[in-house]
């Protein structure tokens, strides 16, 4: 599939110093509004030009169209992230 319309490669470049500079949240929440301004196979597009993948877009797309969010204070949902070793320890002693 070829998209029709393609960014001048110094708009790009732009695009990516500005993705950058994003923090998780907002980098999937800027793909995505990128996305939905091309149409069809934006999402292919965008996640090329970012350096992101194309589920990144597609959540982002979720999240502005389905109104997920996430808590205002917090960049990911509750539960993400690798569990702290005590944890760990506890599940592990529980199968002994």
């Amino acid at each position: 599939m070829t998209l029709r319309i393609k960014y001048p490669e110094e708009i790009e470049t732009r695009m990516k110093a500005f993705y950058d500079s994003l923090n998780e949240k907002d980098r999937r929440r800027y793909a995505a509004i990128e996305a939905i301004k091309l149409g069809h196979g934006g999402q292919i597009y965008i996640s090329s030009v970012l350096g992101c993948h194309f589920q990144t877009v597609m959540a982002g797309i979720n999240e502005i169209t389905n109104g997920t969010e996430t808590p205002e204070d917090r960049i990911r949902k509750p539960g993400g992230g690798k569990r702290k070793s005590s944890t760990r320890w506890k599940i592990s002693m529980k199968y002994f």
